[in-house]
Order: C-alpha cells, then structure tokens, then sequence
C-alpha cells in the first residue's frame, strides 16, 4: 500500500477506533448521572452552536456525533505526525498512549472548550479525574496502540 494511503487509513481506523471508545465511556458515564445519549450529544453540538444545540433535537444531536468523530480523528493525525518523528510513540505505544492522553485532557478542558461556544466551565476534581480516565483509556492509549500495530506491520 503507498505510504500516502497507508497513513490516511492508519488514522481513519485510529480516529474511528477510538471516538467509538471514547463516546461509548461517556454515554455510560453520562447515563449513570441521569443524561439522555441526544442531550450528551447535542452538548458536543453545543461547542460549535452554543446553547441552541438544546433544541435541535436529533439534527444537532448528529451534529455533535459528527463532531466527535472529527475530533478523534483529529488527534489520531496529530499523534501519527508527531510519531513519524518521534519514534518512542511506536515502540512505547501504552506510555506514549497515557501521556498521549493526558496531553488531549488538557487541551480540550482547558483550551478548547474555554475557546468554544461552551465557554470556560467550573472546576470539579471528580469529573476531571473520569475525563482525564477516560481520555487515557480510550483515546491516548488506542490511537497508540493502532500507530504502533499499523506500523509495525505495514508491509514495505
């Protein structure tokens, strides 16, 4: 396969791997507190759209499922850039995976969404232990893991 075509499906599969781990983990977490799978979802809208992704109803609810994806896959390029010149993020998948993680928590809970039309939200260490949990979990750690399995067995 072209190193061109190899790369892009090395992040698709990345990116889709772990936005379905990631919203899996939130739409549990998120249901345990009480919150509906559309309102979670339309909250991600909410980014974008700010609180009138509410009452969009099931359109901002895709919205916010199209977003989600568009981030993960997002930070699977960014991970698979940075691990085509750093090659520790190869070989060391499961720490460059939780340091990987712990990087995208910070990022988005303290610029992206402050910069977003959510706005800066209060700080409860709780939820920022889960988020950053889940983060690690299921974006850090998978994105590396598929660099690394992906790589490692490319064929040349």
């Amino acid at each position: 396969m072209p190193r061109r075509s190899r790369a892009t499906s090395t992040i698709l599969w990345a990116g889709l791997i772990a936005g379905t781990l990631d919203i899996t983990a939130a739409l549990i977490v998120y249901a345990r507190v009480g919150t509906e799978g559309i309102r979670l979802l339309q909250g991600i809208a909410s980014g974008l759209l700010g609180k009138a992704a509410f009452v969009g109803g099931l359109s901002t609810a895709t919205l916010g499922l199209l977003c989600h994806y568009f981030i993960a896959t997002s930070w699977a390029a960014i991970y698979y850039g940075a691990s085509r010149r750093i090659a520790s993020l190869v070989e060391h998948p499961v720490v460059a995976g939780v340091v990987y993680g712990m990087i995208v928590y910070f990022i988005m809970n303290h610029v992206v969404i402050p910069l977003s039309a959510i706005g800066p939200q209060p700080f409860s260490f709780s939820a920022a232990i889960v988020a950053a949990a889940i983060l690690i979990a299921c974006i850090g750690i998978p994105i590396a893991l598929t660099v690394s399995w992906r790589e490692r067995n490319a064929v040349t």
